[in-house]
């Protein structure tokens, strides 16, 4: 009787282990044939990527919390979504190979379109529209045009749309990760100049009043700023719902509510 009792016993557990492991192949199956905004439905987070050190687009407040125009806007596009954001932050040379490896689902950063992004990259719709400015110290007096940088130094973060112009203009770059940096080069002559969003040095002299550098050009049209997807028809669904949430966040009056908030402008219409 006992051998018989083990030997049911045996085959009862036999059996539910089939069944667990032909339940997980299937559920495993399900989420592969999910296209990418189904599946972050289903997982309930949308992952952005963000440098967190960009103010004020993205950085952390005096109590740590990680705050800015990008990191609201990433917010209200995932509730839109109807999920939570997950915010991952990282240097910015990194967000797109993070992006390129499947790590996160966008990247909201102040990324703006170039011809050279749109070859690997799909955008949403976009979000921002902002001008560069090159900035030299106080006491430079030999750049005042974009063209004034041929042969110079720049300090910038390698591959971002601001290093690409300078080297555009005949600049050399050299790698900073943050804005901070990039300004202490210029002022202390370790660099020439630096180009960014004009918004983001009005936004440093409010915190840093005496900093001693100054605008000399800005660039005659606004760039678009926008969401960086990978591309492929698997994204198709994802940036169509990022897209109505941008229009729905744009037509309830929240994208210029946020700017206002952020940049005592609103950047949300050209």
């Amino acid at each position: 009787m006992k051998k018989r009792f083990m030997g049911l016993l045996m085959a009862f557990t036999l059996a539910n282990s089939v069944i667990m492991l032909t339940g997980c192949g299937s559920s495993a199956a399900d989420q592969g044939d999910m296209d990418h905004l189904a599946r972050v439905k289903a997982g309930g987070k949308l992952i952005i990527a963000m440098e967190g050190q960009w103010s004020p687009w993205t950085y952390h407040d005096e109590s740590g919390e990680l705050v800015g125009y990008d990191t609201e806007v990433g917010k209200a596009i995932a509730e839109k979504l109807g999920v939570q954001a997950e915010f991952v932050e990282g240097e910015w040379d990194g967000l797109f190979t993070g992006l390129d490896g499947g790590r996160y689902d966008c990247i909201i950063n102040g990324v703006e379109i170039t011809p050279e992004r749109m070859e690997k990259y799909d955008f949403s719709a976009p979000y921002g529209y902002i001008k560069t400015a090159l900035v030299v110290s106080d006491s430079n007096s030999d750049i005042t045009t974009f063209e004034d940088l041929d042969g110079k130094v720049t300090s910038n973060s390698l591959g971002s749309t601001y290093a690409d112009l300078a080297e555009k203009y005949g600049a050399s770059v050299r790698n900073v990760d943050t804005l901070s940096e990039t300004i202490d080069m210029v002022i202390s002559g370790r660099a020439d100049a630096t180009l960014n969003a004009e918004l983001s040095f009005y936004d440093y002299l409010t915190e840093h009043p005496d900093a001693q550098f100054k605008i000399v050009a800005l660039t005659d049209d606004a760039s678009e700023v926008s969401i960086p997807l990978v591309k492929g028809e698997d994204n198709d669904t994802l940036r169509a719902a990022i897209d109505q949430a941008i229009l729905e966040l744009a037509n309830e009056g929240k994208l210029t509510e946020l700017s206002q908030k952020y940049f005592g402008t609103d950047i949300s219409h050209n």
